[in-house]
């Protein structure tokens, strides 16, 4: 088969590897455009631009897609059997998925039709989802509304956050996009698609994973220690909050437990203050801090300015005293 692979972040890197080292032929690649990234505002390529350019791939970075005429004309004089789609970071328009022979393929790192959208990943560690997964999908002009032709479910850890959770989902969409590309084959040698499964059969919910705002970064303690949690896991490690005027990255918590509050350690009683207030700061521990909920021991985290720290470093650090505050 010859592949045209759309992708942008490290995420998408694993399924790009693999076709690559595969019997297809990976004739270009489609990128986001070099961007602004560092202090310095220099241009930095994505890190699929990157591979390509080590791995000898042609490559496009297009500033647009839609009514691009020269780069739909050209993309059609590649004689390209199939687009492979992961983490591109733009909806296809119908004038595109029409030009390879059979069609656009898209990995998506949810349980579609669940959190469909820009950060199913996020999300599914937002809302507390016991399982994810990947489908594998034929690509129309809805967003992430294609019919499936492959799909892995995997629990989500407890211990899993966003560096850990995508790790797996990537791996995963390498492994299922080269499998599905072998059906693919099949059914056209079969002139068959009867392996696609249209999403409303599969008797789950519809739900949106919305781009992650700026807003949504800060620790908002008024909220349950659980929640807060869930957050701090889906968007590590950029969770933040505010310590005496200076910016604190939240790395790590921990909900503390009705047995562990009870413990003499913590000298913690069931009624404490409002949200966001130093209770106790615990030698070789941490910090425990008040939710609208259980509270929470500060584990990890990074100040301005300074490395990421934890424990005894931490407190060094920030000199914790017991009715300071974090504020949103």
């Amino acid at each position: 088969m010859r592949i045209i692979f759309w992708g942008t972040p490290e995420y998408s890197i694993a399924s790009l590897d693999i076709f690559n080292k595969s019997k297809h032929e990976v004739i270009a690649v489609v990128s986001q455009p070099d961007k602004k990234r560092s202090r310095g505002n220099k241009l930095i390529s994505s890190p699929v631009k990157s591979f390509a350019e080590q791995e000898s791939i042609k490559i496009y970075t297009p500033e647009k897609i839609r009514g691009n005429i020269d780069f739909i004309n050209e993309l059609k004089s590649l004689s390209c059997d199939l687009f492979i789609v992961i983490a591109y970071g733009k909806i296809l328009p119908k004038e595109i998925l029409d030009i390879p022979k059979f069609g656009c393929w898209n990995a998506h790192a949810s349980l579609l039709p669940r959190w469909r959208g820009a950060a199913p990943i996020q999300w599914s560690l937002i809302k507390g989802d016991e399982y994810t997964g990947v489908g594998i999908m034929k690509m129309n002009e809805g967003l992430d509304t294609g019919d499936i032709l492959l799909e892995e479910k995997i629990k989500i850890d407890n211990k899993d956050n966003l560096n850990t959770l995508s790790e797996k989902l990537s791996i995963l969409s390498a492994k299922l996009l080269l499998n599905a590309t072998s059906l693919i084959e099949e059914n056209i040698n079969k002139n068959t698609n009867s392996q696609l499964t249209k999403q409303n059969t599969l008797g789950r919910e519809i739900t949106y994973a919305r781009m992650i705002e700026k807003s949504d970064f800060k620790v908002v303690w008024s909220k349950d220690a659980l929640e807060i949690s869930q957050i701090i896991k889906a968007l590590y490690p950029r969770s933040n909050t505010t310590f005496r005027g200076k910016n604190l990255k939240i790395i790590k918590i921990k909900v503390l437990s009705s047995d562990e509050i009870k413990n003499e350690k913590y000298l913690l009683k069931s009624n404490y203050s409002k949200p966001g207030i130093i209770l106790a700061v615990i030698e070789n521990d941490g910090i425990i801090i008040s939710t609208k909920t259980d509270p929470i021991i500060l584990l990890e985290a990074k100040l301005e300015g300074k490395n990421i720290s934890s424990k005894n470093q931490l407190i060094q650090q920030l000199k914790p005293t017991v009715g300071d505050y974090f504020s949103d």
